[in-house]
């Protein structure tokens, strides 16, 4: 490959999408996640505007939105310690299948978990 990309199909690198209370729980499950090496790079969007059902009203909240880089291989165990330590009563944990990651960055990401 002349671009230095990887198609999906050739790498396991997986993002996953967690919108928390505030940045300051999303920098604590960050630091957790990357303690653990469950995770071997996290993003975190200060702040985001939600709108979404919950007990039967919309509600419109400010949140932080955490991004954590992982592997397929690792992706269980951190979806578990998300779930066990976040806040909200039902957290959204999303995973996201990138269509392409260069391949630098993926060797980079895989020697960063292990």
């Amino acid at each position: 490959m002349t671009t230095g990309m990887l198609p999906c199909s050739m790498t396991r690198i997986r993002l996953l999408y967690v919108p928390c209370p505030s940045a300051e729980v999303a920098t604590a499950l960050a630091r957790a996640a990357l303690h653990s090496r469950l995770a071997a790079c996290a993003n975190i969007v200060p702040a985001i505007r939600s709108l979404y059902w919950w007990e039967g009203e919309i509600q419109d909240d400010g949140e932080s939105l955490l991004i954590l880089k992982t592997d397929v291989g690792h992706l269980d165990a951190l979806r578990a310690k998300l779930l066990e330590e976040h806040p909200y009563e039902v957290p959204c944990l999303a995973t996201l299948e990138p269509d392409d990651v260069n391949a630098a960055y993926t060797a980079w990401l895989t020697a960063s978990l292990d």
